[in-house]
């Protein structure tokens, strides 16, 4: 299809590998700086739901009146799982619908 590829050795030059996949260093520096600066720093058994809200906000961010609209939409259609609930969930059914 046209693409060229180049191999890289993730552990032989950080910089190559910086400059090759620059989108996604911005994106977990991001992730990074959020959890720290916002939630200074999360355990490991609440990570997923962290990594979820990120997930949301980033997708869209260039929308901030939609990710107001999901939001709400979502609020007020679903109910709301108590913290017990929550990490009960072992398949992660679907979200009660009111």
């Amino acid at each position: 299809m046209g693409y060229g590829h180049e191999s890289v050795v993730l552990h032989s030059d950080i910089e190559k590998v910086k400059k090759s996949l620059p989108m996604i260093h911005l994106v977990f520096s991001n992730l990074k700086t959020w959890l720290l600066g916002t939630h200074h720093g999360v355990s490991a058994q609440h990570l997923p739901a962290y990594l979820n809200e990120f997930v949301f906000r980033f997708n869209r961010r260039f929308y901030p009146m939609t990710a107001f609209a999901s939001a709400r939409g979502v609020a007020v259609r679903v109910t709301a799982l108590t913290y017990d609930e929550f990490y009960a969930m072992q398949d992660s059914p679907a979200p009660k619908k009111l």
